[in-house]
């Protein structure tokens, strides 16, 4: 391409619109990963849980630590939780989950599952990103515990103050 030299504004106007015309971005679509037997990985974290969720077709079963999601879970937020990501891509009872998860509380732990699961639907079905992403369920909180400081009672509390 042969250099022009630009003089005005009306110049360098029409060269950005040749320069925009020839180096139009071609849109790759992403390939749906699946492993042999037809699911999605993908790892979740949360606090200090971290979960490995396998997504595959199926009728909405969810298994975390070989039980079922009633089992492990009792309270009816924590399961919510775990079903935000199927809620926000209309594809509830569409797949059946297989998590394994490890570390933390059950808050950490329902909020690590519902993260590997959205990694994991991204997998599987990449259309769905966007969806997910302006949820904010792809993006890992990284909010954890602060440490005990010496001198306090916890990270920021002190003790009680008396004057004697």
């Amino acid at each position: 391409m042969a250099t022009k030299k630009i003089d005005s504004l009306q110049d360098l106007k029409a060269a950005t619109k040749e320069v925009k015309q020839v180096a139009e971005p071609v849109k790759a679509t992403r390939k749906s990963e699946k492993d042999k037997q037809g699911r999605a990985y993908a790892t979740g974290r949360r606090k200090d849980a971290v979960a490995r969720v396998w997504v595959m077709p199926g009728h909405g079963k969810i298994t975390i630590n070989e039980k079922s999601m009633d089992e492990y879970f009792s309270r009816p937020v924590l399961k919510m939780i775990i079903n935000q990501p199927f809620e926000v891509t209309n594809r509830v009872n569409e797949f059946d989950v297989v998590c394994t998860v490890k570390g933390g509380g059950l808050s950490g732990q329902a909020g690590a599952i519902k993260h590997g699961i959205s990694r994991a639907l991204n997998e599987y079905e990449p259309e769905l990103r966007s969806a997910l992403k302006q949820a904010g369920f792809l993006t890992r909180d990284d909010r954890t515990v602060e440490r005990k400081k010496y001198g306090k009672a916890k990270a920021r509390r002190s003790y009680q103050f008396s004057k004697r």
